[in-house]
């Protein structure tokens, strides 16, 4: 797939259809690729890659990346046109200067997950009928390929691109996720166990901004949390409130606009599930309002952003099964 991917980008380079491309660049080690651009053939066949690693969601560098002269070409997976589709229908990307190739998507793999194993020095991995041959600087590891999926992976909602110019590989389908299997187990608690769960989760926070920073339902010119005149301004929670505060408020600015992609809670250094956060929002407002998903079209509204008549009336918000 890397080879067909770089080929095909190498033409629409050579033919002037594009002037650059954004894809995922090599790292130190196998397994820490990065989003960027590439501009010539030349660095696409030094540092370009795909593999079971390129997790990362590059459609929101495509917020600045769209502005700039000339057309970029985008590798997309079915998840992260979900976000392209979400940004072009809020203004955030100008469309027509983006050329998208739609590529199959996962199950990408977590590093964290295989260093949770003990494994330690890696170098690269081959997965080799399900199983992972992992090469570090000890010798070779080996452990099954779903151990080490990306959670955003484990619950995949749909393996069907919603957006491009062209394809590479067959597009898939909408998936039957069980994504909010952990929201009703939370659901279920008592409000005392939610806050407890909560609480342990959030305490770890570090307010590193990675989450709000790589999200594509975030790109406002200034943040909120970046404004000193806030009383919110990005630092260090001075005390629990200020800790819950922060994700609480980002999880209601993008409610009815996340198209549940994980990246927030794959950047995470702490590993704290922020995404059941939005996934809760999701699932209240297809309960609530309907089945909706963020991103699929781009004709549809957002129900927190469009009034029908048959919107659910407050008081009945907390009380499911009141038609």
């Amino acid at each position: 797939m890397q080879e067909t991917m770089i080929k095909r980008a190498k033409e629409l380079l050579a033919d002037g259809t594009v002037s650059r491309v954004i894809g995922w660049k090599k790292g130190e080690f196998g397994y820490d690729s990065t989003p960027a651009v590439f501009e010539t053939a030349e660095e696409l066949d030094r540092d370009f890659v795909f593999d079971d690693f390129t997790a990362s969601n590059v459609s929101k560098y495509l917020v600045k990346e769209s502005r700039k002269d000339g057309k970029i070409l985008a590798f997309l997976k079915p998840c992260d046109t979900y976000s392209f589709n979400q940004l072009i229908k809020e203004h955030r990307v100008i469309r027509e200067n983006v050329y998208i190739i739609g590529i199959p998507g996962g199950p990408k793999l977590d590093v964290e997950k295989i260093k949770a194993k003990g494994i330690t020095g890696i170098l690269n991995k081959k997965n080799e009928n399900y199983t992972l041959k992992i090469e570090t600087l000890y010798g070779t590891e080996t452990m099954m390929f779903y151990e080490a999926i990306c959670g955003k992976c484990q619950d995949c909602k749909s393996k069907k691109h919603v957006i491009y110019d062209e394809l590479i590989g067959e597009d898939g389908d909408v998936l039957d996720s069980s994504r909010f299997d952990m929201v009703e187990k939370l659901e279920n608690m008592t409000a005392q166990e939610r806050f407890d769960f909560w609480r342990e989760q959030l305490s770890k926070c570090i307010r590193c901004n990675a989450c709000r920073n790589v999200c594509p339902a975030c790109t406002c010119e200034k943040c909120v949390f970046d404004n000193p005149k806030s009383g919110i301004e990005n630092k260090a929670p001075s005390d629990s409130f200020e800790e819950n505060m922060f994700h609480i408020i980002r999880a209601f600015h993008v409610a009815g606009r996340c198209t549940d992609c994980g990246e927030c809670s794959r950047v995470c250094p702490q590993n704290i599930p922020l995404h059941l956060l939005n996934r809760k929002f999701i699932k209240d407002i297809n309960e609530l309002y309907g089945e909706y998903q963020a991103g699929a079209d781009l004709t549809s509204k957002s129900p927190l952003t469009d009034y029908d008549t048959n919107d659910c009336e407050p008081s009945i918000v907390h009380e499911r099964g009141v038609e």
